[in-house]
């Protein structure tokens, strides 16, 4: 087992320095001069040159590329070209924004997921089976943005239960905060919920067709005993692969939501940073989302271990 880990730890590493290189190396493509666009074009040469002294454009990449992914790792990857103001505080502010959401959303779409889709396992072939396979397929087809729009409109707009958005840390109102909170969650873990119930279903199928459930019957144990007892464990190998899967599109997903709730998370700051062509701020962003999703995918192979004897005796 701790081999398996030390094999998974390097190629997480190795994951991150191939990412840092393509991120660092797209946006350092990408045609025009961040100096004269923070600027303006009205800007002197002298006035350009000062400010790509100051930022450290007129260095090679390679002594860019090292001084970012230094300032990365100690938490200080610069100034915004445009605002001037330190990102490393708008990254934490920002991200404990979107993880809130993230979190919240995951946890909706965990509690839909697993009874709906045992249910609907078990009830196979059945009406009540069917009825909710109709509706996981409809979740499905739902976009998260397009079912925020439609809560905003029930839950703000007609029946003016919940804010239509805005954000409020915990810390200063608690009640607000889970206001704010709920409909983007909904909006990101409905969808997603709906999505997962599928690969629950299809788990929970195969478990029930594998000869140690029928000998679990045979011993006298009731079917939902048995598939308690000795399937769902088997059954969320599967599932903790596609809830990985599924953190990372919450993550991007978060991005179109945060903007429909005018929520101040990492969406919201890379849309703006992209509109002000903020390169820095753009790669200091999809960065932190890169690691993000990363460091999910490593969890899930731990989680692997766990759930699966056969690895961890392997």
């Amino acid at each position: 087992m701790l081999l398996r880990v030390l094999v998974r730890a390097g190629v997480l590493l190795a994951s991150l320095a191939v990412s840092s290189v393509v991120v660092f190396g797209f946006l350092a493509a990408l045609p025009g001069d961040p100096a004269r666009v923070a600027l303006g074009v009205n800007a002197t040469e002298e006035s350009v040159a000062t400010l790509r002294t100051e930022f450290g454009l007129d260095r090679p990449l390679r002594t860019q590329y090292v001084d970012w992914v230094g300032g990365m790792l100690t938490g200080d990857p610069g100034r915004s070209y445009v605002s001037k103001a330190e990102i490393g505080p708008q990254l934490a502010d920002r991200m404990q924004v979107t993880l809130w959401l993230v979190a919240a959303a995951t946890v909706i779409a965990v509690v839909i997921a697993l009874p709906a889709g045992t249910l609907m396992a078990v009830r196979h072939g059945k009406l009540s089976g069917l009825v909710l396979a109709g509706l996981s397929q409809l979740g499905v087809a739902v976009p998260a943005f397009l079912a925020g729009i439609l809560l905003i409109t029930l839950f703000a707009v007609r029946l003016r239960w919940l804010p239509s958005g805005g954000w409020t840390p915990p810390v200063e109102d608690p009640v607000m905060f889970l206001r704010q909170l709920t409909l983007p969650a909904l909006a990101l873990g409905l969808v997603q919920g709906a999505v997962l119930t599928r690969y629950v279903r299809s788990a929970v199928i195969d478990v029930l067709r594998e000869d140690y459930l029928r000998t679990a019957r045979a011993k006298g144990l009731t079917p939902e005993r048995a598939l308690w007892r000795h399937g769902l464990r088997n059954a969320m190998v599967p599932v903790v692969t596609v809830l990985g899967l599924q953190l990372a599109t919450l993550l991007i997903g978060a991005v179109v939501v945060e903007r429909v709730f005018v929520v101040p998370g990492m969406g919201k700051l890379l849309l703006d940073a992209v509109a002000n062509r903020d390169l820095l701020l753009v790669q200091a962003v999809v960065m932190v989302l890169v690691v993000a999703v990363l460091v999910v995918n490593f969890v899930v192979d731990l989680l692997y271990t766990v759930l699966d004897p056969r690895l961890r005796h392997g």
